[in-house]
């Protein structure tokens, strides 16, 4: 991931766990883009096990992060897949 893109990180925050034992209410987690699970109301997100799934969108909320904050966040997450490259989606 390159500088850039680890600027341009999004973030958003866990309002509802989905009943997932890889979420956490009230954490903030790093937005992945997917344009096919947003069509389908989905969010990609790292979540506690360190994997990128996909869980209903109405789980999380946007957030805006200084950019300072993003970059802390960003440089410290594992390094992504391209996107499209992993699929797995858990129920």
């Amino acid at each position: 991931m390159t500088n850039t893109e680890k600027a341009r990180a999004r973030f958003v925050l866990c309002v509802r766990d989905q009943d997932s034992e890889d979420l956490e209410p009230r954490k903030v987690y790093q937005l992945l883009p997917d344009r096919t699970a947003a069509r389908e109301g989905l969010v990609r997100v790292i979540d506690e096990s360190g994997e990128d799934y996909v869980y209903p969108a109405d789980g999380f909320v946007p957030v805006a992060l200084p950019l300072a904050v993003t970059r802390i966040f960003a440089s410290s997450a594992p390094e992504l897949p391209l996107p499209g490259a992993h699929k797995r989606r858990r129920a």
